[in-house]
């Protein structure tokens, strides 16, 4: 059942509201492994214009934030040669969660607990706007996707597969 409506803080709406950023707030049922896609089809949405957060790791095991429209998957070999590292790879949940502080099917690319590299598919850019995870399982922020590169440092990438 989709309902929108004001979810406690997390550690991501802190960051935004502490930098004005407007967003709208989207809540769904969660169920575990239902992704981007769940939270699309809960809440009606476009699950092109639903951005999942992903926490991956690079070959020596530095971490890095990719987001991903929620239909399509990434290229790690693409993204890889774009990021000037030799592999790319998902980290595992707990190492994701240890890395993002948040757990995974509710993590987002804002207030997370260490400091790393984000990297945006290049189309999320040209959105008029986005759903994404706002720090909580069953939580989507409505935002403007200029939001990704102004904030987060976000580098566009040609990293997504069909």
């Amino acid at each position: 059942m989709a309902r929108k409506g004001h979810v406690s803080e997390t550690p991501a709406t802190a960051l935004l509201r502490a930098h004005a950023i407007e967003f709208s707030e989207h809540t769904y049922e969660y169920q575990e492994h239902g992704g981007a896609m769940l939270g699309a089809d809960s809440l009606g949405l476009d699950p092109f214009c639903v951005v999942k957060t992903l926490i991956m790791q690079d070959e020596k095991a530095m971490p890095l934030v990719v987001l991903m429209h929620g239909n399509r998957t990434v290229s790690t070999k693409n993204l890889a040669r774009q990021a000037g590292v030799k592999s790319i790879e998902p980290c595992k949940p707990e190492v994701a969660t240890r890395h993002s502080g948040y757990l995974v099917g509710g993590t987002s690319p804002f207030g997370t607990r260490k400091r790393m590299p984000v990297y945006v598919e290049r189309s999320i850019l040209a959105l008029p706007g986005i759903w994404i995870n706002g720090g909580k399982r069953g939580y989507l922020v409505g935002i403007s996707p200029a939001v990704c590169s102004e904030l987060l440092g976000a580098m566009a990438v040609d990293c997504a597969l069909d």
